[in-house]
């Protein structure tokens, strides 16, 4: 069966009656949306605050993928799944899917196989609205900038320096660049202007690292627009008075969204930035809820180690002082032939040669994990029916020479049953292990320091380079704003700029083609090379397959 079909077959419990029977949540703090997922209240959380032992937090990550993704979110379904069979009290958490993907390429963000949280098709599609409410409070600000100018521009705002696109949850390449304001006066004023897609939108990375309701008003303030005729005053979302409504708007979205597997395990799915263009990793507010009430939470950092977990590492838990206690790390025998030289449509096919050759970009993951966070790893090798026994011991032999236990997880096909040597490799792990890892970098490096000790130490380059603009305005951050972190925006795809440079390339150089400053969620967007904040649609888009019939069943959607 595919995806969506053994979604639609699962015997889903009541989430009010699921909640209260696993971890005792009062179905008055759940905010029920249908049968089957909820919304946890704010005041139920801060009731949490009390307890003072947190339980421990697995991350899961993975090598450089293919087009089509590792199953990095099946494996932490399929992992969190195991360790419930093995009597281990643990809460997944995942982040919400974006329509781009889901209409495009990848598809959904649920799971697969056996190893699902449900409804898919909520999940997948509108779910709670979350992802609504974010795009409307980010272009609520978006129309009181224009509006403002338009009457009168009492903050001397300068219209060729306002900071601030529009979003969109969609792969829509023609609005990377619009002009606005046509048709004469009565329609505002004409600049130029253009959309990212709400993955990318600072609110989206506020809401996922604000720790209430106050700390998410306070950041959205704090979010620079523009810049005055001066060229140097910023001008902050509290100076157009819009942070209230704005945060007005994400007064629900700000709850986390409470789910379940397939196995009728809870998970909890909330905030949805990617990894590439963002900072990749669900709320602070879900991810610290489920470590109250769990022994163990599995949570993923999207794409591969190089983003994801970087980005989890150095910006999540640094702002939310949170410690991971190991960490997984997803690799195919595909994407490790993909890595190898090998053309897409023969993936399938054994190859001892081009196996040994990917294996460098494993072995750098690995390697980034060990040496630069002092994590300790474990291979998930996320199987499929057309892996041969060779390669598979093949690989288990090249990660035990380097000190690495290779499991093989068959969770996609058997659920939690399939993934049970890795549950029990985990908690072997983390149950005699303190949590605890170091920082890529000091707070106190400066920018440029910073941008390349990821570019030398995680990507293996060996330097960055900007222009004369881009170091300047580099410079200009330093004096305010030094001690922020890097989000770095780059092709997932490699660990250099270019998507078609496979394996583990060493010794080139970063390009930074552009920094922005996100005030409110506390960090610098740093841009690599040519990466877009608004995707586009393949030439055969998933949605061109996507359907429901006369029942309400949907089809196509995985």
């Amino acid at each position: 069966m595919s995806d969506i079909e053994i979604a639609q077959k699962a015997k889903m419990k009541p989430i009010i009656d699921l909640a209260k029977e696993s971890y005792g949540i009062p179905p008055a703090d759940l905010d029920p949306y249908g049968h089957y997922k909820a919304k946890l209240s704010l005041q139920y959380i801060d009731n949490l605050s009390h307890k003072t032992k947190n339980g421990k937090l697995i991350l899961v990550t993975a090598m450089s993928p293919t087009p089509a993704g590792e199953g990095k979110t099946t494996t932490t379904v399929g992992l969190g799944d195991a360790m419930n069979h093995l009597g281990k009290k643990t809460i997944i958490c995942l982040r919400e899917p974006s329509l781009g993907p889901c209409f495009g390429l990848k598809g959904g963000a649920a799971g697969g196989g056996y190893a699902q949280v449900v409804p898919m098709e909520d999940i997948n599609l509108h779910f709670t609205g979350d992802f609504h409410a974010i795009s409307v409070a980010h272009n609520l600000l978006s129309a009181m900038i224009d509006n403002h100018i338009h009457h009168g521009n009492a903050l001397d705002i300068d219209s060729r320096r306002i900071k601030w696109k529009r979003v969109i949850d969609m792969n829509d390449r023609v609005l990377r660049e619009i002009t606005v304001g046509q048709g004469g006066y009565a329609n505002g004023y004409l600049r130029e202007d253009g959309f990212d897609i709400v993955v990318a939108s600072e609110v989206m990375a506020i809401l996922c690292l604000a720790i209430n309701r106050v700390d998410l008003k306070e950041r959205l303030g704090r979010i620079i627009v523009a810049y005055k005729s001066d060229k140097v005053t910023p001008v902050y979302a509290s100076d157009l008075k819009a942070h209230g409504a704005m945060a007005a708007v994400l007064k629900d979205a700000l709850k986390p969204n409470i789910v379940q597997t397939l196995e009728n395990n809870i998970a909890i799915v909330h905030g949805g930035p990617f990894a590439n263009i963002a900072h990749g990793c669900n709320s602070v507010i879900a991810t610290s809820t489920a470590l109250k009430l769990a022994d163990y939470v599995v949570t993923e950092a999207g794409f591969g180690a190089d983003l994801g977990a970087e980005k989890f590492l150095n910006i999540k838990c640094r702002s939310s002082k949170m410690a991971p206690s190991a960490v997984v790390l997803v690799a195919t025998i595909r994407a490790l032939k993909y890595h190898g030289g090998i053309e897409k449509d023969h993936l399938n096919q054994e190859n001892l040669e081009a196996l040994d050759i990917g294996f460098a970009n494993l072995e750098r993951h690995i390697h980034n994990i060990k040496v630069n966070y002092g994590l300790p790893v474990v291979v998930s090798l996320n199987h499929f029916t057309y892996d041969s026994d060779a390669e598979t011991d093949f690989i288990k032999e090249k990660c035990k020479a380097l000190d690495v236990k290779c499991v093989i997880s068959k969770h996609w096909a058997e659920g939690g049953i399939g993934a049970q040597e890795l549950a029990q490799s985990i908690v072997d792990i983390v149950d005699n292990r303190e949590p605890g890892f170091e920082y890529l970098y000091d707070d106190k490096l400066p920018l440029w320091d910073k941008i390349k000790t990821i570019a030398t130490k995680i990507y293996g380059a060996k330097d960055i380079t900007a222009s004369a603009k881009i170091r300047n305005e580099i410079e200009t951050l330093q004096e305010k704003y030094g001690l922020l972190p890097i989000c770095m925006a780059k092709t997932q795809m490699s660990f250099t700029t270019d998507p078609n440079a496979k394996g583990a390339p060493s010794g080139h150089v970063v390009e930074i083609s552009k920094v922005k400053l996100e005030n409110g969620a506390g960090f610098i967007v740093a841009i690599a090379g040519d990466m877009m904040t608004m995707p586009g649609l393949p030439k055969s888009p998933t949605a061109e397959r996507i359907d429901i019939d006369e029942n309400g069943v949907i089809t196509g959607l995985f």
